[in-house]
C-alpha cells in the first residue's frame, strides 16, 4: 500500500503538471491566452501605479541589477519590521522584536527563497506573518523571472525580457491564482484563516492550553507552490493546523513539485522540440524516483539504535513522525521537499535514518532533481550545457546546445555556477567544524553531530531551508554565517547564468551536421543523468562520508 500510495502521488503530479507546462509556455513566451481579457487589466494597472515600461528589453546586466535593487530594497524592509515588530500593529499576542541577528537571518532567507526559520512561527506577530506571506510571492517571482530570461537566452535571439514585467506576469497568472486555489482547500479540511488572538482552553485533564491561531491557511498555500517552506508554526507541516489531514498531505506534496515539473513541459514547448523536453524529465524523474524509493526503504527498515536494543520487529522508523501520515507520508515529503528545494517538512529530519537523512542532503547537494520554482531548471541547463562541453571536447569539436556554440565565457559562467554551491556550503562547514561556537551547538555528538551542521549549510547554500532542528542556530555565529550564505547561494548562480544567457542570447542558431551530438536522444539523456550524479557526489563526498554514511556503518 505504500508503494502504491508513493506510485499514484507522483504519477499525478507528472500529469498536473503537462498542463501546467503549456500555461508557464505562455506566460514565459509573452502568448495570448485565453484569460488575457483579465490578466492584460491587472497587469497594465500595476504598469501604470509602478511606472514599468513593459515593452523595455533588458540587457543580462539591467535584468540582474533590477533583481538585486528590487530584493534588496524588500530585504530591509522586511528586516525593520522584524526588528520592531513589537511595536507595530496586529501583535495581538505581544511578540516581542527579533535581534539584529535572527531578523538579519529571517530576512536574507524569506527574500533568498529560503525560508530557514530559526525562529519559532508562534513568536511573531501577525503583521510579520503577512510580510513573510508577501515575501513567498516576491522572492519566487524573482526567481521565476530569472529563469524565464536564463531560457530567452539559450533558446532563442531576441533579448532577456523586462524583469519587472516578468515578475509582474508570474505573480498575477500563475503564483496568485493557484494560491487562491489551494488556500480554499487547506482552509475547507481544517487551516484556520483568522485574526483573532491565541485561545486559551481548558482541557479534559481540566489544565490550561493555549491554541494559536492566525491566517494560516494562505501561508500554507504560498508556502508549498513556491519552493518557499516557511511554516507558521514551529512544527511546520507537521502541524495539525498547517496540514491537517493524509488529503491535505496529498495537496501539500502536489502543491511542492507542480511547477519545477512544469518547468519541463514548457522548456520543450519553447525549443519546439518535444523530444528535448522528454528526454530531460525522464532523466530528472528517474533521478526523484530513486531518491523517493531510498528514502522509503531505509525508513520502512526501522531505527538501527532501537533493533539494537533488542526490538526486532518494528512499523518502520517512527520516531519523529506524525501517525496520520506514517513512515510512507513522512518519507514521500521528506524525498520531495528537498528534490524540489521547498523546505516544509512533516517530520523531525533529525530522527530520520542516516540514509533517509543522507537522501535529503543528497538531493539538496544536486539541486536538480527538478529543483526550486525557475532556479532549479537553471541548475538542469547548466549541467546539460556541461555535459555538451564535455562530450564535444571528448571528439573535438565546439559544443553546441539548442544550436548555438558554447564557448569560454559560457563555460566560465557554468563553472562559476556549479562551484558556487560547493564553496559556499563546504568552507564555513569547516569553519564550524573549527569553532567552538559552531560545533558547540550540536545536540549529538559525532557522526550525527557533523550531518546537523553540514545540514545547516548545505539547505542554506541550497536555497532549501529545511533543517536537522536538533542544532540550536538561534545564535549570533548560526544568523549571520547562515544568512550570508543563503544571499551568496541565491545570487551568485543567478547572476553568473543571467551573463551566460546574455552571451548566447546574441548567439545565431547555427543548423545541425553529422558531428553535432544530439541532446534530444536517450544518450544525451543518460550521459547528463551520470554527469549530474559525478559532479554532484565528488564534490560533498568527504562530507557525506564522516556525515551520514559514518553514522550508518557504525550500526
Amino acid at each position: 500500500m505504500g508503494v502504491l500510495q508513493i506510485c499514484l502521488s507522483l504519477v499525478l503530479l507528472f500529469a498536473l503538471a503537462v498542463p501546467l507546462g503549456t500555461w508557464l509556455y505562455k506566460i514565459i513566451s509573452l502568448k495570448h491566452c485565453f484569460a488575457d481579457p483579465v490578466f492584460d487589466r491587472v497587469d497594465s494597472f500595476t504598469y501604470k501605479i509602478t511606472g514599468i515600461r513593459k515593452d523595455e528589453q533588458m540587457s543580462w546586466r539591467k535584468y540582474f541589477f533590477s533583481l538585486i535593487l528590487m530584493n534588496g530594497i524588500m530585504c530591509v524592509l522586511l528586516f525593520a519590521v522584524l526588528m520592531f515588530q513589537g511595536y507595530l500593529p496586529l501583535n495581538l499576542n505581544n511578540a516581542a522584536n527579533m535581534s539584529p541577528h535572527l531578523a538579519f537571518n529571517t530576512a536574507a532567507s524569506f527574500i533568498t527563497n529560503t525560508n530557514l526559520q530559526d525562529y519559532s512561527g508562534e513568536n511573531i506577530s501577525y503583521l510579520s506573518q503577512l510580510f513573510l506571506t508577501a515575501f513567498m510571492f516576491i522572492a519566487p517571482a524573482s526567481g521565476l523571472a530569472a529563469a524565464a530570461a536564463f531560457l530567452r537566452g539559450v533558446t532563442g535571439t531576441e533579448g532577456l525580457g523586462n524583469f519587472y514585467v516578468d515578475v509582474v506576469r508570474f505573480t498575477t497568472r500563475l503564483l496568485l491564482p493557484l494560491s487562491i486555489i489551494v488556500s480554499a482547500i487547506m482552509l475547507a479540511c481544517g487551516s484556520p484563516q483568522t485574526f483573532l488572538a491565541n485561545q486559551t482552553i481548558t482541557t479534559i485533564e481540566g489544565t490550561k492550553q493555549v491554541i494559536a491561531l492566525g491566517p494560516v491557511a494562505s501561508l500554507e498555500a504560498i508556502k508549498n507552490l513556491a519552493s518557499n517552506g516557511g511554516g507558521f508554526f514551529a512544527a511546520n507541516s507537521a502541524h495539525p493546523f498547517e496540514n491537517p489531514t493524509p488529503f491535505t498531505n496529498l495537496i501539500t506534496i502536489l502543491s511542492l513539485g507542480l511547477i519545477s515539473t512544469a518547468f519541463v513541459f514548457a522548456f520543450s514547448k519553447l525549443t519546439k522540440n518535444k523530444k528535448q523536453g522528454r528526454v530531460l524529465f525522464v532523466t530528472l524523474a528517474a533521478l526523484l524516483v530513486l531518491s523517493v524509493g531510498v528514502t522509503y526503504a531505509a525508513e520502512l527498515g526501522g531505527n538501527h539504535a532501537v533493533t539494537a536494543a533488542g526490538l526486532v520487529n518494528q512499523a518502520g522508523n517512527m520516531e519523529g513522525k506524525e501517525t496520520r501520515f506514517g513512515v510512507t507520508g513522512t518519507s514521500l515529503f521528506s524525498a520531495v521537499t528537498t528534490a524540489y528545494q521547498v523546505g516544509a517538512v512533516n517530520g523531525a529530519q533529525d530522527s530520520m535514518t542516516p540514509m533517509g537523512g543522507l537522501m535529503a542532503m543528497w538531493n539538496m547537494i544536486l539541486q536538480t532533481v527538478f529543483g526550486g520554482k525557475g532556479t532549479g531548471f537553471i541548475y538542469v541547463i547548466m549541467y546539460a550545457i556541461l555535459t555538451v562541453f564535455i562530450c564535444g571536447l571528448m571528439v573535438g569539436r565546439t559544443p553546441e546546445y539548442l544550436g548555438k556554440k558554447i564557448e569560454g565565457k559560457e563555460m566560465k559562467m557554468v563553472a562559476i555556477g556549479i562551484l558556487a554551491h560547493p564553496l559556499f556550503a563546504l568552507v564555513p562547514l569547516a569553519i564550524a567544524c573549527l569553532s567552538s561556537v559552531g560545533y558547540g551547538s550540536i545536540s549529538n555528538p559525532g557522526f550525527h553531530g557533523l550531518s546537523q551542521m553540514f545540514y545547516q549549510f548545505l539547505s542554506s547554500s541550497a536555497n532549501n531551508g529545511s533543517g536537522f532542528e536538533g542544532l540550536a542556530d538561534n545564535t549570533p555565529f548560526w544568523n549571520i554565517s547562515a544568512g550570508i550564505i543563503m544571499l551568496l547561494g541565491r545570487y551568485v548562480p543567478i547572476g553568473a547564468m543571467l551573463c551566460a544567457a546574455g552571451s548566447l542570447s546574441k548567439k545565431q542558431i547555427v543548423p545541425e551536421s553529422v558531428g553535432t551530438f544530439r541532446t534530444d536522444r536517450p544518450m544525451f539523456g543518460l550521459t547528463l543523468l551520470f554527469i549530474i550524479i559525478i559532479i554532484g557526489a565528488l564534490s560533498f563526498f568527504p562530507a557525506l562520508v564522516l556525515g551520514p554514511i559514518a553514522e550508518q556503518l557504525k550500526f
